[in-house]
């Protein structure tokens, strides 16, 4: 009994047949894409956190309220959290999409030409 081998056994040392490296690729390509998808969000956030405080700077200064380092870091802290609430929410602004799709064509960025 001793030199019969497990089914179990022969099934884990085979080497990997084509159906386990299809799953292998589209698993990889997943990966790919799911990280492509975060770093256009990223953008995205970016981007209108750049457009906030750019807005904020049109902005006329008024004599009722003074400028403060405290109140410079709250504005930042404001529309930072803003933006990244923003691209969080499904489609964002539209921009993580759109680059997305056009990032998505290139081959290589997500294995899929």
């Amino acid at each position: 009994m001793d030199s019969m081998i497990s089914a179990d056994a022969v099934s884990s040392a085979r080497p990997a047949g084509a159906e386990d490296a299809k799953k292998a690729a589209e698993k990889q390509v997943q990966e790919k894409q799911k990280k492509l998808k975060k770093a256009c969000a990223d953008f995205e956030s970016v981007f209108l956190y750049t457009l906030f405080k750019t807005m904020r700077q049109t902005i006329p200064e008024s004599g009722l309220l003074g400028k403060s380092s405290g109140r410079d870091k709250y504005e930042m802290w404001f529309d930072t959290k803003v933006a990244e609430n923003i691209s969080e929410k499904k489609g964002g602004a539209g921009l993580q999409d759109v680059l997305f799709k056009q990032l998505s064509r290139i081959p290589g960025m997500t294995g899929q030409h």
